[in-house]
C-alpha cells in the first residue's frame, strides 16, 4: 500500500512539474495533493469548513467559507478543525503564470506579497461565482484544447482580479519579527532590479554580500534570516531570479549573449554561461535556439 502511495505521489509531483499547474477539488483530495513541493509552487484555495491558517508569523482562525493564497517563499501550515471540509484548489508554478509575458511578480501582488493579507472572506454568491470557475480549470486541464493553458492563466487572473475587490479578512495576529522584516526588505529589493530592460546599466547587486551592505547587516544574519522565513538560501533566491531574467532577456530581446551577461553583472560570458548550463542543463544559445 505504501509503495502505491509513493507511487501515486510521484506520479502528482512530475505531472505538476511538466504542466506547471493542477487543480483538483479537495473531496477527491488524496495523499499525494498534499506532498507537492511548496518551494517551486503557488497555490490558490477555496474552502468551506472551520480551520487554522498559520502563515509565517501570522495566524487565521476562519469559519466558513475562504480563499486562500499560498506563497511558496513564505511557510506555512493548515489545521482543519471542522469534520466536513469542501472546496477546490489550483497549484501552479511562477513561470507558468508569467508564460504569457505577464511582468508583474506574483510575490508583488496583494495577496501574495510578503506581509500581505492571504486570506479573504467569501460569501455564499461570490463561492458559487469561484466554484465555477474552479470546475472549469478542472474540466480544461483534460480538455485537448490547444491553447488550454492561456485559458487557465485568464482564469487564475481572473480569481485575482476578483478578490481584489473584496475586503481583506478579519481576525489577523500581528507579530512580525526582526527575520521577517529583514526578508521582506531582501526580497522587494531583489525584484526591485527587475526587469532589465538595458544594457548600459549591469545588475547591481548580485550576491548576499551585497545585499547585507546595502541593507546594512551583517551577511549571516541576512542569510540566517532568509532561510528561517522562506527556507530557502538568500543565494537560492538571487540565482534563482537572475535565471528567470537571463530566459526572458534570451527569448524577448535580441541583445547577444555577451550583452546580456554584462545586463546581469557578469564579467566574461564565460561566467554567464557557466551559470547558466549549471542551473539549466544547457548553455544560453542552445536555450535561445530551442525557444524560436
Amino acid at each position: 500500500m505504501k509503495d502505491k502511495v509513493k507511487r501515486m505521489v510521484s506520479d502528482f509531483n512530475s505531472e505538476l512539474k511538466l504542466k506547471g499547474f493542477r487543480a483538483f477539488q479537495i473531496e477527491q483530495d488524496t495523499n499525494e495533493t498534499r506532498t507537492y513541493s511548496r518551494k517551486e509552487f503557488y497555490k490558490i484555495c477555496l474552502t468551506t469548513g472551520k480551520s487554522k491558517i498559520h502563515y509565517s508569523d501570522k495566524t487565521f482562525e476562519q469559519e466558513g467559507t475562504i480563499l486562500f493564497f499560498g506563497n511558496p517563499h513564505i511557510p506555512y501550515s493548515w489545521e482543519t478543525i471542522s469534520s466536513t471540509y469542501a472546496g477546490y484548489t489550483i497549484l501552479f508554478s511562477e513561470e507558468f503564470f508569467k508564460n504569457s509575458e505577464r511582468s508583474e511578480s506574483l510575490q508583488q501582488s496583494s495577496f501574495f506579497k510578503i506581509g500581505g493579507t492571504p486570506v479573504l472572506k467569501i460569501t455564499e454568491e461570490q463561492r458559487d461565482f469561484l466554484n465555477t470557475l474552479f470546475q472549469k480549470m478542472i474540466a480544461e486541464q483534460e480538455s485537448d484544447y490547444l491553447y488550454k493553458d492561456e485559458l487557465i492563466r485568464n482564469y487564475i487572473s481572473l480569481i485575482i482580479h476578483e478578490s481584489l475587490k473584496l475586503e481583506p479578512a478579519e481576525n489577523i495576529d500581528h507579530n512580525q519579527n526582526a527575520a521577517f522584516r529583514l526578508t521582506s526588505v531582501f526580497l522587494e529589493l531583489l525584484e526591485r532590479q527587475f526587469p532589465i530592460e538595458t544594457t548600459d546599466h549591469p545588475l547591481q547587486l548580485k550576491s548576499a554580500q551585497e545585499f547585507a551592505k546595502s541593507l546594512n547587516v551583517h551577511v549571516n544574519y541576512l542569510n540566517r534570516s532568509v532561510k528561517e522565513i522562506t527556507g530557502k538560501s538568500t543565494t537560492s533566491h538571487i540565482s534563482e531570479r537572475i535565471l528567470t531574467e537571463a530566459k526572458a532577456l534570451l527569448q524577448h530581446t535580441d541583445w547577444n549573449i555577451s550583452e546580456i551577461a554584462f545586463a546581469l553583472g557578469f564579467d566574461y560570458p564565460t561566467y554567464f554561461n557557466n551559470f547558466f548550463k549549471k542551473q539549466t542543463g544547457t548553455n544560453p544559445k542552445a536555450f535561445r535556439s530551442a525557444e524560436v
